[in-house]
C-alpha cells in the first residue's frame, strides 16, 4: 500500500512538472530532461509511468476536465457559469492545467497525441448539465444544447488565449464575465438572468466556498470519451 501511494504521489509530480513545462515551452521544445529536471524525479521513475514524450503529453491533456469540477448547483445554468469561472481562476495558478491547456491549442502536438479530446469531452460534459437545465425548464425553447455548448467551449477557449496573450490572464475573470452577459439572455429565460452570478469574483467565491466546506465537487464522468 505505500509502495501504490509513492507511486501515485511521484506521478502527480511528475504530471504537474509536465504541465509546467509544456506550458512555458510547447510540446514540440519540451524534452524529457526538462520534465525530469522540474520533477526532480529519475528517469527510471518516469518512465515507468509514462513511456514516452507522447504518452506524457496526452496524460497532461486527460487531466483537464477533472480540474474544472465545481459543487452542484439548483440553478444548472448556474452551474454552467461556475465551471467556467472556477477553470479560469485554477487557470492562473495550476501548472498543470496550464499545459493541459497550452497542449490542446497546439497544433505541433503528433498524430499520438489527441489535442482534440478536451474539446470534446467539456462539449460532452457541459451538454449535460444543459439537459437538465432545459428539463428543469430554465432554457429558451429556441436553444440548441449542442449548438450552445461548443460555442460556449470554442469562445472560452478564445478568450483565454486572447488574455494569456496580452496579460497573462489577468483579466480573466473579467472577460468570463463579459462572455455570459452576451450569451446568457440568449439562452435563458428572462426571470433567471437577475438570479445568475457572473460576477468577476465567482470563481474565487465557488473555490473559497469548495475549501472552507470541504465539498465534494461535481463527478466528471469520462467513462464515454
Amino acid at each position: 500500500m505505500a509502495r501504490q501511494e509513492r507511486a501515485i504521489r511521484t506521478r502527480k509530480v511528475i504530471l504537474e512538472a509536465a504541465g509546467a513545462v509544456f506550458d512555458e515551452h510547447g510540446y514540440t521544445a519540451t524534452t524529457i530532461a526538462m520534465v525530469l529536471e522540474r520533477a526532480e524525479v529519475t528517469k527510471g521513475a518516469l518512465y515507468f509511468h509514462f513511456p514516452s514524450k507522447e504518452s506524457l503529453a496526452q496524460a497532461v491533456l486527460d487531466e483537464q476536465l477533472s480540474l474544472g469540477a465545481v459543487p452542484p448547483q439548483p440553478c444548472k445554468l448556474q452551474e454552467l457559469v461556475d465551471i467556467t469561472f472556477v477553470f479560469g481562476q485554477r487557470l492562473l495558478s495550476n501548472s498543470l492545467l496550464k499545459g493541459s491547456v497550452r497542449l490542446a491549442v497546439d497544433q505541433c502536438a503528433p498524430p499520438g497525441v489527441d489535442h482534440s479530446g478536451p474539446f470534446r469531452q467539456w462539449a460532452d460534459h457541459l451538454l449535460g448539465i444543459l439537459e437538465r437545465a432545459r428539463a428543469q425548464g430554465e432554457l429558451l425553447p429556441t436553444v440548441q444544447p449542442r449548438q450552445t455548448v461548443e460555442l460556449v467551449v470554442g469562445a472560452f477557449a478564445g478568450i483565454q488565449l486572447m488574455s494569456r496573450a496580452l496579460n497573462d490572464r489577468d483579466d480573466l475573470a473579467e472577460r468570463i464575465s463579459v462572455l455570459w452577459g452576451h450569451l446568457l439572455p440568449s439562452i435563458a429565460l428572462p426571470g433567471l438572468l437577475t438570479g445568475i452570478d457572473r460576477e468577476p469574483d465567482r470563481g474565487l467565491r465557488v473555490l473559497a466556498a469548495l475549501d472552507a466546506a470541504d465539498v465534494e465537487p461535481v463527478a466528471m464522468d469520462l467513462s464515454a470519451h
